[in-house]
């Protein structure tokens, strides 16, 4: 058996200078696809308050927390670490929680904190630049990438 070779060819960029000049835009330069996203963040959080939530939803705001954070370790709302880190407990409580009793309840202090986050990711939103996102979802899949970074949630007793 042969060797497994370590080369991994990269990407080619068609046009690279095109490629910087919309990294430095902001990341509001597309109001539809920004607009599409609040939506969905939003249409997410509300499901789980109303008690409708599916895990689709908890995916979304699983991936806004995640999101939320790796922009804050890039500088982006520095003041607000607690905000990030309730977050990410109150939607951990929630899915611990829905394995026990089959359904996604929030309490009021994680719908409190879960819409500190929601404002704190469009915030951040208003002031990134479209590199900024990509470096942060670079390092959100970097650590997702570590097991050991990997908060392991409960697959069974979890609504569909």
């Amino acid at each position: 058996m042969r060797k497994r070779s370590k080369y991994r060819p990269r990407p080619v960029l068609v046009n690279p200078v095109a490629y910087v000049i919309e990294s430095n835009q902001p990341a509001t330069g597309n109001p539809d696809a920004i607009m599409v996203l609040r939506i969905r963040n939003h249409a997410a959080l509300e499901a789980l308050v109303r008690g409708r939530a599916t895990r689709a939803d908890l995916d979304v705001l699983t991936a806004v927390s995640n999101i939320t954070e790796a922009l804050h370790q890039l500088g982006f709302g520095g003041d607000y670490r607690d905000v990030c880190v309730d977050g990410r407990e109150a939607i951990l409580g929630v899915v611990y929680r829905a394995a026990t009793i089959g359904r996604f309840t929030p309490t009021g202090l994680e719908i409190q904190k879960l819409n500190l986050l929601m404002e704190l990711h469009d915030a951040q939103l208003e002031i990134v630049t479209v590199r900024d996102v990509e470096r942060a979802m670079q390092r959100v899949h970097k650590l997702l990438a570590n097991p050991q970074n990997v908060v392991r949630m409960p697959t069974k007793g979890l609504p569909k």
